[in-house]
């Protein structure tokens, strides 16, 4: 049920009902089959619809990928828009977008492991443009927060380049591990920890900078 809540936030309304239904159906079978196995067919059957309706929707089996993964990068950065809402200071932001990220892995493994299995297939296919514009108004999303932070300058010492690395790297990482089984804790259970050294991470480099200084 909780794949097509998220569904359900994306593609909105009674109209959008077999394309989520169609969705569902293709996010299942991927994760059972595996992304490159999976034949239009298989979906079609498992959605029982027609190979016509799946190709009016999406196009192709690339078009189903790039729906389902962009839906999800999008419930997730609008969940970390949510978090970010409610706090202030960036040591407090970056407490929030990691417990946002991990609650929302939580909350939606399958869409989890599907973002990490996808990735390569998604960004080498024709909506690989489609997907690096998604990026880049989450990454302008994220920036703007910060900027309009009081204590920004606690950033100032760190390579743009690098933070995004250093916030939820390591998160990520150990979110990865979980879903794939090879730990047992749930990512809630260390999301303290992870915040903490995300925030030491970034207090490294004003260290070093201040160390320059003197």
């Amino acid at each position: 049920m909780q794949n097509m809540e998220l569904l359900e936030r994306i593609f909105k309304g009674r109209r959008a009902l077999l394309k989520r239904q169609i969705l569902e159906c293709a996010l299942t079978e991927f994760l059972r089959t595996g992304i490159a196995a999976t034949t239009i067919e298989m979906i079609r059957d498992q959605a029982d619809t027609s190979i016509g309706a799946i190709y009016h929707h999406f196009k192709n089996k690339e078009g189903i990928i790039a729906a389902l993964y962009i839906a999800a990068l999008t419930d997730q950065s609008t969940q970390r828009l949510q978090a970010l809402s409610q706090v202030q200071g960036i040591e407090r932001g970056i407490q929030a977008v990691i417990q946002s990220y991990i609650d929302w892995v939580v909350a939606y493994p399958d869409f989890a492991r599907f973002l990490y299995a996808a990735h390569h297939t998604v960004q080498s296919s024709d909506f690989g443009e489609e997907l690096q514009q998604s990026n880049q108004q989450r990454n302008q999303d994220l920036q703007q927060w910060l900027a309009q932070q009081a204590d920004i300058g606690q950033l100032q010492a760190v390579p743009l380049e690098l933070l995004m690395s250093l916030i939820i790297g390591p998160t990520e990482s150990y979110c990865r591990s979980w879903l794939s089984g090879r730990v047992q804790t749930c990512p809630k259970y260390y999301a303290a920890a992870l915040a903490k050294s995300a925030w030491q991470s970034i207090q490294h480099f004003q260290e070093s900078e201040a160390a320059k200084i003197d």
